[in-house]
């Protein structure tokens, strides 16, 4: 008897433990977003536990979501792989009992974070917002470019002050002699594609003051110069948006897209900004039909920027025509272009100029314009009006 209590005991103490360890599991959960900001499926979410050896692996639904049960409590690293290569990484994910802990992924604003950590540990600046977000890496990474930089200019302090000179002078319109300072500056280290870059910016805005011979000659020189940076920085999206404005203005339209197809590829986030800085500049300069086609590109690439769409509206208002009986015929996509602006920017700037454009098409706008002396349909009548 005494034996069946210690085996009846024995067992309630079992179920006891086992209900215990069973207990002690948790879930990891999240979605991952690709670099079009879509939900991405097939993405493989690997979970490695640090604090004991194990791992784990699941992969991502087609909405993009993933979830993984019966983990045991502890702490994790968490990896995102896609076609073999780890995208993205969160580590020190210490699970809990209970509901599942979220842990997402977002490869476009994880993307453009990184372009943003690039450029400031390239250029040595930081805000005060990335240096909070920055890994250890990226830290040292930007602080041995600092040094780096700093021992260049501390045993060169005649090419810093060139570029000053350069800088100063740009920066307070005097373009010959911000071209002057970077010119010296390049002489003495032409594998600063900073310099290069300033340079072009400086014989871009004397060209704009010059004329004839003296106008041409400058310009060259801005094209070489943005060639030069581009050469030593292709990756900089800046550069050859800047390029494409420069060969805009000197009215070289294929070159100049042929830039800013180029930004986009690199920045695909800011494809609409560079199509609608190609179509502001085109406006000034009275070339209205190439500024259209660059407004309505900046909606391709970007559908919800408001701003393109409304420009894009405006454009074409030089292309509304009359019929003989004084009704106006705006051409195809005005009016959507309009509306589409007050879709996404209801209250913006240009609200009300929408709204005017479009309370001007609502009455008596002939769409589809006949001759009044032709036959009517039957069906239709002899005009159709847009409702």
């Amino acid at each position: 008897m005494t034996a069946l209590k210690k085996l009846a005991g024995f067992a309630a103490l079992s179920l006891l433990l086992a209900g215990g360890a069973l207990a002690q599991t948790s879930s990891l959960e999240g979605d991952v977003k690709g670099p079009d900001g879509k939900p991405l499926k097939d993405a493989l979410i690997k979970l490695e536990r640090t604090d004991i050896k194990g791992a784990y692996k699941v992969k991502s639904d087609k909405k993009g979501h993933w979830f993984h049960a019966g983990l045991p409590l502890g702490t994790y690293t968490i990896s995102c792989e896609v076609d073999g290569k780890i995208v993205d990484t969160v580590k020190g994910v210490r699970t809990r009992m209970g509901d599942p802990l979220p842990v997402n992924f977002d490869l476009q604003k994880m993307a453009q974070r990184q372009q943003a950590m690039a450029k400031a540990v390239d250029t040595g600046t930081v805000t005060p917002e990335q240096s909070r977000e920055m890994s250890k890496e990226e830290k040292a990474a930007m602080e041995k470019v600092a040094k780096e930089r700093a021992a260049a200019l501390s045993k060169n302090k005649e090419l810093n002050d060139a570029f000053n000179e350069g800088m100063e002078n740009l920066k307070s319109k005097n373009y010959p002699a911000s071209v002057a300072g970077f010119e010296k500056a390049v002489v003495m280290d032409p594998n600063q594609f900073v310099i290069w870059g300033n340079m072009a910016e400086a014989y871009t805005a004397l060209a704009a003051t010059l004329q004839g011979p003296e106008k041409e000659a400058a310009t060259t020189k801005s094209f070489a110069a943005f060639s030069k940076a581009i050469e030593l920085k292709p990756d900089d999206a800046g550069f050859h948006n800047n390029y494409a404005l420069a060969l805009a203005r000197a009215k070289k339209f294929t070159e100049a897209e042929a830039e800013l197809d180029k930004a986009a590829v690199i920045d695909p986030t800011g494809a609409g900004k560079y199509y609608f800085n190609l179509g502001a500049v085109l406006t000034n300069n009275s070339m209205g039909e190439a500024a259209s086609s660059a407004f309505k590109k900046a909606t391709e690439r970007d559908p919800n920027y408001a701003e393109a769409h409304y420009q894009y509206g405006v454009s074409l208002a030089a292309k509304v025509t009359m019929t003989p009986d004084g009704k106006m015929v705006p051409p195809p996509g005005m009016r959507e272009a309009f509306e589409k602006y007050i879709e996404l920017s209801p209250t913006g700037p240009n609200a009300e100029g929408a709204k005017g454009m479009l309370a001007g098409m609502q009455a008596g706008i002939q769409t589809d314009y006949r001759n009044p002396n032709a036959p009517a349909d039957k069906k239709k009548g002899a005009t159709q009006k847009k409702k």
